[in-house]
């Protein structure tokens, strides 16, 4: 499911890791706690969980009440296979911060990653109303991912669409809507979609790609082949152009 994961969105929050082999110098506990933090967050995208694990619970014996401490605990804590864990580490980030929407978007898109859709989409959708949110058309695709995992895509088609209106040029929402429509055969839908996000704004791997897969259903080989020569030269190393590439190759 491609849900936005946690874990960028607490990056949003803390700093960005200092690249100075230098001890940083903390005028507080506060201090040391915030720097761990950001090499708990940086540990866990490296795939070191272990590393990450001990500078996360350091912070947090720090600084208890910091919400982003626990809010990057809960996230560790899903990743090493303890939802239990996770779940409170998440409420006590919720408590000691109620009024940050950053916070609770993270804990709705766990909620989807874990099945609990009802409750993931309201507080996506309440979210997204949050006025102090800076970016409501990604709570709404968040919970338009959310609901297509349980093929409730009328659901999900109305919050891309609203998604989409509080924000054209916002990528993702454009693929997923124009994914949506490939997947139930509206292709002339779909085609146009893709076709006038890429003509007007910047356009991504995934749309991309996607476009080349709306034409070859569509039969036009030459669109398809239009798609997939930018796909190439605009992002040469991205994971969808590899995937091109495998699928040529396969049916070479």
């Amino acid at each position: 499911m491609r849900v936005m994961t946690g874990l960028c969105l607490v990056l949003a929050l803390a700093a960005c890791v200092t690249t100075s082999t230098q001890k940083p110098k903390f005028g507080s506990v506060q201090d040391a706690a915030s720097y761990n933090v950001q090499l708990g967050i940086a540990y866990m995208e490296q795939g070191n969980l272990a590393a990450a694990k001990e500078k996360l619970e350091r912070a947090a014996k720090e600084n208890g009440n910091d919400p982003i401490v626990h809010s990057a605990l809960a996230l560790l804590y899903e990743r090493l296979g303890n939802p239990a864990e996770a779940d409170r580490q998440f409420r006590i980030a919720l408590r000691l911060a109620p009024q940050n929407p950053e916070i609770d978007n993270n804990y709705a898109v766990y909620l989807c990653r874990t099945n609990r859709v009802d409750e993931g989409v309201r507080r996506l959708l309440a979210v997204a109303k949050n006025p102090l949110y800076r970016t409501p058309e990604a709570a709404y695709t968040n919970a338009a991912v959310c609901l297509r995992s349980v093929h409730r895509d009328e659901e999900a088609d109305r919050s891309l669409i609203t998604a989409l209106q509080v924000r054209p040029g916002f990528a993702e929402a454009a693929y997923q809507l124009a994914d949506l429509d490939l997947q139930h055969g509206r292709l002339a839908a779909a085609r146009t979609r893709v076709d006038g996000f890429v003509g007007r704004y910047t356009a991504t791997p995934e749309l991309l790609l996607l476009g080349v897969r709306v034409a070859r259903a569509q039969g036009d080989r030459l669109a398809a082949e239009q798609y997939a020569r930018r796909l190439r030269v605009d992002f040469p190393d991205s994971e969808q152009t590899r995937s091109l590439a495998e699928a040529g190759a396969n049916t070479g």
